[in-house]
């Protein structure tokens, strides 16, 4: 980190980079094992009676392929997702087909190290197969039938996992950025009450198991204002709804903690809990034309000196970024843990920065550094500023006692 002169920064700025400097320094002194793969604190230790700490998982990290993975994921978090394969496309590709076997080894990875399960996801409108809106013919199907189809999807995949799994992100990204419903095949066919119906299923095929709205961007106001809508139209129809996920893809600078407060406070007025489901932060410059969530498009560089301004770490994060990255994790879990008690799990969307999905979109092949393992599974600053935050907010609660 440089510091600049005092000619050019206030005394505050000072203090709060001088503080931030001890944070780091203190902070790596957590473990002596900071070479290896397993790092001291876990993860889910230092938040255990806060929430979980829960991670996506693909292929090779569930069936134990990846060994370096299985040891940081299950010293680490207490609870999984999987990244696709209890999507529509993963598990009912045809009308007649269902493939669950690598569906059943995630939820068997999850009972075997006894970690939270949960579901990822029931209705979206993205990898959804083009069957389920089209008939033999590939016209549009009709509302009855669309919905005879949702019917046996959730209560065929719900059902099958009752008892194990123990949460459903039930209807994933329904909003578009101004509140207003997507224009989905779902919304186009069936209507705005398909959200309910798929609630309404979800509970059916498990009644004890938790149900979640889940979206991206929730921070902003307007689409906030439409997040809030559906949980509304749910309670008051009398539709089991648990919590709202917050998926958290956030940018450096976006969104601001004030935002995430706010957004995390709305929800808990409505009497739902909150869950940050998606967790990382990008670190690359951003692409004009990048959407958000499934809505991603994929943009192609051929101009060499702006693929350099595109991806300008391909050989690794820079100190100073290591920093503010850290610094920037730490201040949102401050914010977490300021609302433990309605925040019930916080899920990073993948293990190492290798694996990350933000490598490949919107623009394929950049090198993003955006989550607390890098290339190597070695741990970051970053992951142990968040168990710095851990430590100094239970010291602060004892102090408090």
């Amino acid at each position: 980190m440089a510091f600049q002169t005092l000619t050019n920064k206030s005394h505050y700025q000072i203090t709060r980079q001088l503080c931030w400097a001890f944070f780091l320094i203190s902070t790596i002194s957590c473990t002596a094992n900071n070479s290896t793969n397993t790092p001291s604190p876990a993860l889910k230790d230092a938040f255990r009676g806060q929430f979980l700490i829960g991670i996506a998982v693909n292929e090779r990290q569930f069936t134990e392929a990846d060994q370096k993975a299985v040891q940081l994921i299950t010293n680490n978090f207490n609870s999984i997702s999987p990244e696709n394969v209890l999507k529509w496309q993963s598990v009912h590709p045809s009308p007649d087909t269902y493939t669950f076997d690598m569906a059943d080894k995630f939820v068997e990875f999850g009972l075997k190290h006894n970690m939270v399960i949960i579901g990822h996801t029931l209705v979206w409108h993205h990898q959804t197969p083009q069957w389920v809106f089209q008939n033999e013919k590939g016209e549009k199907v009709d509302r009855d039938t669309l919905i005879a189809r949702m019917r046996d999807h959730i209560h065929t995949v719900v059902g099958r996992y009752k008892g194990k799994i123990k949460g459903w992100d039930v209807v994933n990204e329904a909003l578009n950025e101004n509140g207003q419903l997507r224009r989905s095949r779902w919304l186009e066919i069936i209507g705005p009450d398909y959200i309910k119906l798929a609630f309404k299923f979800a509970h059916e095929a498990d009644p004890e198991a938790e149900l979640y709205y889940n979206d991206y961007s929730i921070e902003n106001e307007p689409k906030r204002r439409g997040a809030i809508e559906i949980v509304k139209s749910l309670k008051a129809e009398g539709i089991r709804i648990d919590a709202v996920g917050m998926q958290g893809h956030y940018l450096m600078n976006w969104p601001t903690l004030q935002q995430i407060e706010d957004t995390i406070n709305d929800f808990k007025k409505l009497g739902v809990k909150v869950m940050i489901t998606e967790l990382d932060i990008d670190v690359l410059p951003r692409v004009e034309g990048h959407l958000g969530g499934g809505d991603i498009r994929t943009i192609r560089i051929t101009d060499p000196q702006r693929w350099r301004e595109l991806d300008p770490y391909p050989d690794g994060l820079p100190e100073e970024k290591q920093d503010a990255l850290a610094q920037r994790y730490a201040e949102l879990f401050k914010v977490f843990l300021k609302h433990h008690d309605t925040i019930t799990r916080v899920t990073f969307w993948g293990l190492t920065d290798g694996e990350s999905w933000l490598n490949y979109n919107p623009v394929p092949g950049r090198h993003n550094h955006p989550l607390l393992f890098d290339r190597q599974y070695k741990p970051k600053k970053a992951y142990y500023a968040i168990i710095r935050a851990a430590q100094e907010f239970e010291s602060s609660q004892k102090n408090k006692d």
